[in-house]
Parts: structure tokens; C-alpha cells; sequence
């Protein structure tokens, strides 16, 4: 996929599985909402979460986007990146703040918004850095 139909095709996705490695070497796959800002994906999990304990230990991860259901529908996205960890409440809030808009088809209101701030002290964003992009459109094929 050249890179527009790349933004175009993670626009009308909802969930990434992000894989992390393990202490053990095993990797670590789980699904994330996101939002893209500025061309990169953030999401945000819970501070003490085994994604983070793993990204603490190794920044890198590998993100995956995927779609169709026979095989000459299939598409998808895989980026290999380095996670950058964001703590500061304000940035963490925003990016929550960013994907209960996206999920939710709509403006936050202020109790929304106040519940998307009390969750941010707990929680951290997370800014995938890509560093290898592979893609795949079989209805290409």
C-alpha cells in the first residue's frame, strides 16, 4: 500500500494488537484503541499494565492492523516501532480525551471529559515511533 491508502486504511480501523516481548521472550499481544495524531498511532493503557512493564524494559513493539474475511479481501498494516512512554497527566489526558472522541462518534461533555481525566493518573499514552512498515492488500493480488 503506498503510504495514503496507509492512512486511509488505518482511519477506518478500530483496534490494533500491539506485541510487546516479555521478560521471558515471549511475546505479548494485545488489542488497543487508538487515534493517529500527526501521522503516528497513540493509544493509552494502564500505568501498571504488562504492556508497559514490558515497553519499560524494551521500547520496541510490533503493531498490527488487519481486515477481510476471505482471503482475497485480506488487507493490513504491520509497524515495527519503538514506544515512546508519556506520564505527564496533561498529555496522557489528551490522548484519552483523543480516543473516547474517536470511539464515541462525538464531542466529549464535561462529565465525559471529567471521567477521561480522573482515568489519566493512572494510565500512560503511548507514541509509536515507526522504524519498518510492511503492508498487504490481496484485493491488489
Amino acid at each position: 500500500m503506498a503510504a495514503d491508502e496507509v492512512a486511509a486504511f488505518l482511519g477506518e480501523q478500530r483496534v490494533l494488537t500491539c506485541a510487546t516481548l516479555g521478560r521471558d521472550g515471549w511475546p505479548h499481544l494485545m488489542p488497543l484503541w487508538f487515534v493517529v495524531r500527526d501521522g503516528e498511532c497513540w493509544a493509552w493503557t494502564y500505568a501498571k499494565s504488562q504492556k508497559v512493564r514490558n515497553l519499560e524494559r524494551d521500547a520496541r513493539c510490533t503493531l498490527q492492523f488487519e481486515t477481510g474475511d476471505a482471503y482475497d479481501q485480506l488487507r493490513g498494516v504491520m509497524m515495527k516501532c519503538e514506544c515512546v512512554l508519556h506520564r505527564d497527566v496533561d498529555t496522557v489526558a489528551g490522548v484519552g480525551a483523543d480516543i473516547a472522541t474517536r470511539y464515541a462518534g462525538a464531542d466529549l461533555g464535561d462529565d465525559a471529559r471529567a471521567h477521561v481525566e480522573r482515568q489519566a493518573v493512572k494510565r500512560v499514552a503511548m507514541q509509536f515511533q515507526v522504524r519498518d512498515t510492511a503492508t498487504w492488500d490481496h484485493r491488489k493480488l
